[in-house]
């Protein structure tokens, strides 16, 4: 089923990076890593907050269980917003330049997340109230889709070609960062403050928070240069006029394997955390118990990631998105099995071993992979594109999904669990479907050290 490029052209060096200075690669992973973490800890502390608080706040007139559809479909919304932003600063980075889109995300982030932390709730304003925040989510999910394919880009334009595995996994540690620090704010607010206080005031206390580190990631990406790539594409005058039409027109199967590839670590990701946090009071699993074990699962996805990418520069970036989804697959009954023991290194366990283990192996080869797959003067475009496609149809959903399937008695389990393999399925065949672009692997196999995208579609 791989097109793995016997067709490709020995000479090809369609993505090799150019030579950078040590010193501004080190400053470039530092600023993605770091604005990544804060970016990702803005869309995060709201998945934690419609889990266990916003449904009183901004949907109190409802019973319990219809509260927390509605509040996972607000939290659905803003990856609804995702594609749209992709689309917007993927045209503008494969324009203009990677690092101004960056410096935008980030602003538009931290704009939506202060905000969510000022606004009035049902209470105060009525209607308004939920209206409101369904456009701060948008705004959030606007930042974050044009943040993830040039927070990708950078990392991986600025690695040497043969270590892109590597260096493109260390902004993806965003992810659990932002997990760890959102789980770990509402742990600390939950645990000092009475019920009382955190109803009324204390769940703003994370959102409000966003400001400082937003400032911080600001000030350290506006010391880092141009991806050196982009800086030669623009040298050579190949800058595409309208580059998101172009990479859906030229490479339509491609986008089609990206989303395919991204589906399981994306729809399991929100179910293992976003879901969990709902399930896990309803089964009589303590809230602080549940968001403990995913500040742990998270904290060892600091080293779990920038581990499987390194794997994937020597096994292959097709094998490790095999080995992570066939993981996936196989725990999806054990991890609800797991949970429902109510012991807590029981829940550590399925956690360390469905996402430590199954989701990271996907998640970590990502960056490299999908930036691989395009010429880099549709780098952007195809970096952004289908992945956030793949993050509305898997990972916002998700929540949404699982609680609908289980049912307001939290009974049908099983349901969520097949639907987890199922989406391992999509994953799998998506990954056995694209070629290897690891430079290391096809020198072993005798084929060009690059992979030329423009072989095939």
């Amino acid at each position: 089923m791989s097109v793995d490029a016997s067709t490709d052209p020995p000479q090809s060096q369609t993505t090799s990076a150019p030579a950078v200075d040590p010193a501004m690669r080190r400053r470039a992973m530092v600023s993605s890593v770091l604005g990544s973490c804060i970016e990702w800890y803005d869309f995060y502390v709201y998945g934690v907050a419609a889990a266990i608080v916003l449904n009183g706040q901004f949907f109190p007139n409802v019973d319990p269980f219809m509260g927390i559809l509605l509040s996972f479909s607000t939290y659905a919304i803003g990856f609804a917003a995702r594609p749209i932003g992709g689309v917007i600063f993927a045209h503008f980075g494969d324009r203009i330049g990677r690092k101004k889109m960056l410096m935008m995300t980030l602003g538009l982030m931290g704009f939506g997340t202060f905000m969510i932390g000022c606004l009035p709730n049902f209470a105060a304003i009525g209607i308004a109230a939920p209206i409101i925040l369904v456009l701060l989510r948008i705004v959030q999910g606007l930042g974050v889709g044009g943040e993830w394919g040039g927070a990708a880009l950078m990392a991986t334009e600025y690695a040497p070609a043969k270590r892109r595995g590597f260096f493109g996994s260390w902004p993806q540690i965003g992810v659990p960062a932002g997990t760890l620090l959102a789980n770990g704010a509402f742990f600390l607010v939950v645990g000092l403050l009475p019920d009382e206080a955190f109803e009324a005031w204390g769940w703003r206390i994370p959102f409000l928070s966003s400001l400082a580190l937003i400032a911080l990631s600001f000030y350290i990406r506006s010391k880092v240069a141009e991806s050196p790539v982009f800086e030669e594409i623009k040298a050579k005058g190949e800058i595409e006029k309208l580059p998101v039409v172009k990479v859906i027109k030229t490479r339509p199967l491609t986008i089609a394997r990206v989303i395919m590839m991204r589906f399981a670590e994306n729809a399991n990701y929100y179910i293992y955390t976003t879901f969990l946090l709902a399930y896990g009071p309803a089964i009589l699993v303590g809230k602080n118990d549940i968001l403990l074990a995913t500040m742990i699962m998270a904290g060892l996805g600091l080293f779990t990631i920038p581990f499987w990418g390194w794997i994937s520069d020597r096994w292959g970036r097709r094998y490790t998105v095999l080995a992570g989804a066939v993981t996936m697959a196989l725990m999806a009954f054990p991890f609800f099995w797991g949970v429902q023991t109510g012991d807590f290194l029981i829940v550590l366990l399925v956690l360390i071993l469905t996402c430590n283990v199954g989701r990271d192996l996907c998640y970590s080869v990502e960056p490299a992979y999908f930036t691989e797959l395009f010429e880099p003067k549709l780098r952007y475009s195809g970096a952004s594109v289908g992945p956030q496609v793949a993050a509305v149809l898997a990972g916002g959903f998700a929540p949404l999904i699982a609680t609908a399937l289980i049912g307001p008695n939290f009974d049908r389990y099983w349901l969520v669990a097949v639907y987890m393999v199922l989406t391992s399925i999509i994953t799998i065949v998506g990954a056995l479907w694209s070629p290897e672009t690891a430079p290391l692997v096809r020198l072993r196999r005798g084929l060009s050290e690059e992979h030329d995208p423009t072989t095939g579609r």
